[in-house]
């Protein structure tokens, strides 16, 4: 790994580099490797797009590292050569760890809470799904920024591992529903890859239950088949409604994982976590 032309920082203990900026090659290509469903894309997607960032412990012959993209992280290498205040960045955020990393979160974190996750993979071709009268699904474009902003704080999540809603109106990977200019439901790629690209799907609360997240998923799904690439779903295990969507559209169940909600860092005074959207 060469840091010649590479932009990074310090942070603590701590290396910290730009999305793009972390090479394919070297240990980082066997810790994050391609190829994965489920959140398995998210180290393609930081690459690839420049959305996230990298933490490692040392700029040119890394130990250990992360990657960080819209709260959701993924951690590799040797956690016995990392300092839990090496992690402090990392906190109020959703962590995805083999199990060696435990102890380790432990000793960083005032608080680490397991969240039970299930990942779908998309096997089967679905029919059309009718819509309202009045109601258009199609595919968004820049000029769509405005309507997603108008989702409000609560579903706003739905754009962040695009950096906000003009990354996700002209990434070209969104499929939304509208009566009008209005926005109802939206289902996007959260997380792009090589092979898999990972979905999400927002709706308004007062447009649920109308068939139009469905609609808006399909569609998406189509798309991705498209671009010679398998749709990925992945949420909570108690999330019904999600998993009932999830299968309604196709997705057979890939695996079950377990990740980590993280509080403040064990040395900074315990404040309570600020835990992301939930999936």
């Amino acid at each position: 790994m060469c840091t010649t032309h590479t932009t990074y920082k310090r942070s603590g203990s701590v290396i910290e580099f730009p999305g793009s900026a972390a090479p394919a090659a070297g240990p980082w290509a066997s810790w994050f490797a391609s190829g994965h469903p489920g959140l398995g894309v998210l180290p393609e997607h930081v690459r690839s797009t420049g959305h996230g960032r990298w933490w490692v412990d040392h700029p040119v012959r890394p130990r250990a590292a992360a990657v960080s993209c819209a709260g959701h992280v993924i951690l590799g290498g040797d956690p016995r050569l990392t300092r839990p205040e090496g992690l402090a960045p990392l906190a109020h955020s959703w962590i995805a760890a083999p199990d060696r990393f435990l102890p380790l979160l432990g000793a960083a974190f005032e608080r680490i809470v397991p969240w039970e996750r299930m990942i779908w993979v998309h096997h089967d071709h679905v029919p059309a799904v009718h819509v309202p009268p009045g109601v258009t699904v199609r595919r968004l474009t820049p000029r769509d920024a405005g309507a997603v902003q108008e989702l409000g704080p609560e579903l706003a999540w739905v754009a962040g591992s695009w950096g906000g809603p003009q990354g996700l109106a002209a990434c070209g990977r969104g499929r939304a529903a509208f009566r009008g200019p209005r926005l109802l439901s939206l289902a996007c790629t959260y997380y792009t890859g090589s092979r898999y690209e990972d979905i999400a799907v927002v709706t308004r609360p007062e447009d649920q239950g109308r068939g139009l997240a469905a609609a808006c998923v399909r569609a998406l799904c189509t798309d991705i088949a498209t671009r010679g690439r398998t749709a990925t779903w992945t949420c909570s295990r108690d999330n019904h409604p999600s998993r009932g969507l999830a299968e309604a559209a196709g997705f057979r169940l890939y695996r079950e994982y377990v990740h980590y909600a993280v509080g403040a860092p064990a040395h900074d005074g315990g404040r309570q976590p600020r835990r992301p959207a939930l999936r």
